[in-house]
This record gives structure tokens, C-alpha cells and sequence, in this order.
């Protein structure tokens, strides 16, 4: 089964998208199996992470936006903006795919554990992500 969801993001920072995902992964029916989540951008990504506590996740992307600082001399992809080449090597560090098993019907994730989009780019965006359940 495949299904494709839009995220309107407005910033910098990571959505919680969980909540999308299980209901993609009950619609299908499938009891063991794996859910591929897919984010069809080069300037955002996809992670699992602490859904407990907010301060986990913006110390996340604060360490992020300092590794890879926007104004890098270097850089030469820069048409839109000071944050369209680190958006693209944040892509690249993070993950643009995400594979969970399907448990007993359910997403194999832990107690603590959420699906987030994360958008590198300062701007409004829409993002598309594609859902694989199979099993």
C-alpha cells in the first residue's frame, strides 16, 4: 500500500508527523511487515526522535545549524538564499528515508520515540512525503 501526505512548514524546525504515519500503516491492514516513509526533497529530511521533551529538539537543530552554518564562504549554491546549500548538506547528514518495522500491526516504535519532518529551509514550504506499508 502506498500513500502520500503534504506538511506545510513554516521554519526551521522539526514537525511531528507520528500521527499521519499510524493511520497510514492501520488503513492497510498489514499486521507484520515494514512502513517506508519517503520525503521527496533535497532541502528537508526525515528522523525519529525525543517526543517527550521539547528541549531535545531544538538543541538537536541548534547543534545542526552550527555545524553547518549558514554564510560558508565555500559555498557557491546559493540562488535561493544563505540557507539553500546548508539546507541540502543538512539533507544529506540527516535522512531522507526512514524504514520502520510493523509490529502486531503497529509501528515498532519506542516509548519516547516520534516520526518527524525536518525542514532546513527558513521559508514557508509544502512538503510531500510517500508511505510504503508492505508485509
Amino acid at each position: 500500500m502506498v500513500e502520500r501526505f503534504e506538511v506545510d512548514t513554516n521554519g526551521q524546525r522539526l514537525y511531528l508527523i507520528t500521527d499521519r504515519v499510524v493511520r497510514i500503516v492501520k488503513a492497510s491492514g498489514i499486521v507484520e511487515g515494514l512502513c517506508t516513509v519517503l520525503i521527496q526533497h533535497t532541502s528537508a529530511s526525515l528522523t525519529i526522535q525525543e517526543n517527550a521533551d521539547p528541549s531535545a529538539r531544538r538543541d538537536l537543530a541548534a547543534w545542526l545549524n552550527r555545524l553547518v552554518a549558514e554564510g560558508d564562504p565555500h559555498f557557491t549554491h546559493t540562488a535561493e538564499g544563505p540557507d539553500d546549500m546548508p539546507s541540502h548538506i543538512k539533507a544529506a547528514l540527516t535522512s531522507t528515508t526512514l524504514s520502520i518495522p510493523v509490529v502486531r500491526g503497529a509501528l515498532a516504535l519506542g516509548t519516547w520515540q516520534g516520526i518527524y519532518l525536518w525542514e532546513h529551509r527558513r521559508s514557508p514550504h509544502r512538503r510531500r512525503c510517500v508511505v510504503h506499508v508492505g508485509g
